[in-house]
């Protein structure tokens, strides 16, 4: 089992930036992936990025590109989201999650591999 508790949410101007941390106990090791996820109220659930465990390797949604960035802390079992140049859109209840499976997918034939999932952490970007 694994548990995940996010960090680091709040409200920031346009502009602005914020970091996101999510800290997770239980193993994380291998083709696990720990991912980020937001949801506007009303609307789905959507990928925000995500990193493979061991081989870091990254993904992210077209909508964040070149502004966010993911990262990982093997000794902490942590993974952070740095947001920079964030925009009203931006604002959601951030969720972290993890599958391991070692895919990015995140479709309605793909959801029930994201197995854990954090309590969330609300963004809110406003002037």
């Amino acid at each position: 089992q694994v548990q995940l508790v996010e960090s680091g949410g709040g409200l920031v101007q346009p502009g602005g930036s914020l970091r996101l941390s999510c800290a997770a106990s239980g193993s994380i090791f291998g083709n696990y992936v720990m991912a980020w996820f937001r949801r506007v109220q009303g609307a789905e659930r959507e990928f925000v990025a995500g990193i493979i465990w061991n081989s870091g390797r990254t993904d992210y949604a077209d909508s964040v590109k070149g502004r966010f960035t993911i990262s990982r802390d093997a000794s902490k079992n942590t993974v952070a989201l740095q947001m920079n140049s964030l925009k009203p859109e931006d604002t959601a209840v951030y969720y972290c999650a993890v599958n391991r499976r070692g895919s990015f997918e995140y479709t309605p034939s793909t959801r029930a591999l994201w197995e854990f999932w954090g309590q969330g952490t609300q963004v809110t970007v406003s002037s």
